[in-house]
C-alpha cells in the first residue's frame, strides 16, 4: 500500500476511536474478512458502512487487483480500518476458547471477532463478511451476524473436541499439540454437541 492509503487508515482509525466510544446507536455496518476480498467483494458496489482490521490489509497481496480496489475504497471513505481494543480481544478469546474454536484462529480472524463484539457494544449492528467457518461459530456464539460469499455459511452453532483417531484420546479444542501425546498420531477435531440451527445471514 502507497503511503496516501497508509496514512488514510491511520486517519480512519483514529476517527472511528472516537466515534465508537461516543456510544451512540448506527445502522448496520460490515466487518469484512480477508475472504471477502479475495472472493471479489467490492465495497464501492454497497451502501452500507464498512471496515476492517490492519491485518486484511496487510494479507492482501499488493500488486493483485484485490488490493487496488481495496486501496481504492480506503482512499473513498467507503472502507475504514480499525484495530479493536484490548478488552474486546480478551473476551472474543474467551468466547471462541468456549466453543473450541481458538486452536483454528489466526490472529486476523480474533482481530475482526473482537472488532465486531467492540462495535456491537457501543450500540452498532455489525455482520462479518466472512467464509471462514471458525469465524462463523464464533460470532454465532457471541451473537454477532455473519454471512457468507463463496460457502453455504454454518448452520449450527458447535462445540469442538479434538481427539486421536488412533488410540481415541480426548483432548481439549484449544490444546497446544498437534499429534496424541499417548501414540503419536494426529489430532482430529469433532463435534461435541450442536446446539439448535442458526438463522441463515447468507
Amino acid at each position: 500500500m502507497n503511503s496516501t492509503i497508509a496514512y488514510e487508515a491511520e486517519f480512519c482509525s483514529k476517527e472511528w476511536d472516537e466515534k465508537i466510544h461516543r456510544n451512540k446507536p448506527s445502522k448496520r455496518i460490515m466487518v469484512l474478512d480477508t475472504s471477502a476480498f479475495l472472493a471479489g467483494f467490492d465495497p464501492l458496489a454497497v451502501n452500507e458502512e464498512q471496515i476492517t482490521v490492519p491485518n486484511v490489509q496487510e494479507e492482501i497481496r499488493s500488486n493483485s487487483m484485490t488490493a487496488l480496489r481495496f486501496g481504492t475504497a480506503v482512499e473513498n471513505g467507503k472502507l475504514r480500518i480499525k484495530a479493536p481494543d484490548g478488552e474486546s480481544l480478551n473476551k472474543a478469546k474467551s468466547a471462541a476458547n468456549s466453543v473450541g474454536d481458538s486452536y483454528y484462529l489466526s490472529e486476523t480472524d480474533t482481530q475482526l471477532l473482537a472488532l465486531s463484539l467492540e462495535l456491537k457494544s457501543a450500540g452498532y449492528d455489525p455482520q462479518i463478511i466472512s467464509d471462514d467457518y471458525s469465524i462463523q461459530n464464533v460470532a454465532a456464539k457471541m451473537g454477532i451476524d455473519f454471512a457468507a460469499l463463496a460457502t453455504f455459511g454454518i448452520r449450527r452453532l458447535l462445540e469442538w473436541v479434538r481427539y486421536c483417531p488412533a488410540c481415541h484420546k480426548e483432548y481439549a479444542a484449544d490444546a497446544g499439540a498437534a499429534t496424541c501425546m499417548v501414540c503419536g498420531t494426529q489430532l482430529k477435531r469433532k463435534p461435541r454437541r450442536t446446539t439448535k440451527n442458526l438463522k441463515s445471514t447468507s
